[in-house]
């Protein structure tokens, strides 16, 4: 199968830093994959290299089987772009920031009316086809950005962050509408910090830190490969006290985060007859999932 995105030895230096140190990515039609990392890990230096916004220093790249940066005009025609920020225009209404974004594509008369409904209806903005942008909620602003995203019928949908600071309400909705396009065989990269997102949506991932590809997969044979299937949270007076006399005879490994012990354990039982004989110590147990193959890799330290 011919990968949508291919990346060898893809390289970027600003100011003799290097921040995307000769990655190797390959993206098939029809897949949801994920670019994931803390800030400053490379990922939007890769996704700016991947729409020919930014030229690399090394390596090869194409994207819909055209070679970056020489074709990125007649690639970025295919493309769909959902940026981190919103970029709609304030002083256009809902209607007009679609039309106006088609006419960069050479789109217009009916054939663009019946797209423009079409996509209203998909992102269910039908009743806001005259609103100003202002008056729009964040979430509905986000769903309009997809739409005017797909106004070309791209082969490729890039998006970045698509549902920070969003309500569970919205995003929901954002989920609901990317898996009907996945089931249409689009192809998604989308960058992320919800690891539940990645996780709910995506079909691989990498795991990305200091410009390099940690680790790629599917999110459950990277859980599988990194985490323990049970994990613990702990928490309560003496958990220090626990963690040493009961924890780490039980656990695999143990890690102490703030006022919580983390377990990671093959086998839960043990542990856990113990917690339910000290009420003082509360607890989650919780299968491990890719937010624990995401810290494991990139360390727990906090990124500016």
């Amino acid at each position: 199968m011919t990968a949508t995105v291919q990346a060898l030895g893809l390289t970027k230096v600003y100011s003799g830093q290097t921040v995307v140190d000769g990655i190797e990515l390959a993206v098939f039609p029809g897949e949801c994959f994920g670019l994931l990392g803390p800030n400053g890990a490379g990922k939007t230096t890769t996704l700016r290299m991947l729409l020919g916004q930014t030229p690399p220093d090394a390596g090869s790249l194409t994207v819909l089987n055209h070679r970056i940066p020489e074709d990125a005009r007649d690639m970025r025609a295919r493309v769909g772009l959902v940026p981190q920020q919103d970029n709609l225009d304030p002083d256009f209404t809902v209607l007009e920031n679609l039309r106006v974004y088609a006419s960069y594509f050479g789109l217009s008369g009916p054939a663009l009316q019946r797209r423009i409904d079409e996509l209203l209806g998909f992102v269910q903005l039908e009743a806001k086809a005259q609103a100003g942008i202002s008056t729009l909620s964040g979430g509905m602003k986000r769903r309009l950005t997809l739409a005017r995203a797909l106004i070309n019928q791209p082969d490729l949908l890039i998006l970045d962050e698509p549902t920070t600071g969003l309500d569970p309400q919205a995003r929901q909705i954002i989920w609901q509408r990317l898996r009907s396009l996945l089931a249409q065989g689009r192809t998604l990269i989308l960058t992320t910090h919800y690891m539940e997102e990645a996780e709910r949506l995506c079909d691989r991932v990498a795991i990305m830190d200091h410009g390099r590809i940690l680790a790629c997969g599917s999110p459950h044979a990277l859980i599988k490969q990194y985490i323990e299937p049970h994990v613990l949270e702990v928490y309560g007076p003496e958990v220090e006290t626990w963690q040493e006399d009961v924890a780490r005879q039980h656990a695999r490994r143990t890690e102490r985060v703030g006022e919580t012990v983390f377990c990671y354990a093959e086998d839960e039982g043990a542990l856990l007859d113990d917690l339910r004989r000290r009420p003082q110590l509360r607890f989650m147990h919780r299968p491990g999932n890719l937010e624990d193959v995401f810290l494991i890799l990139t360390g727990r330290e906090l990124r500016e």
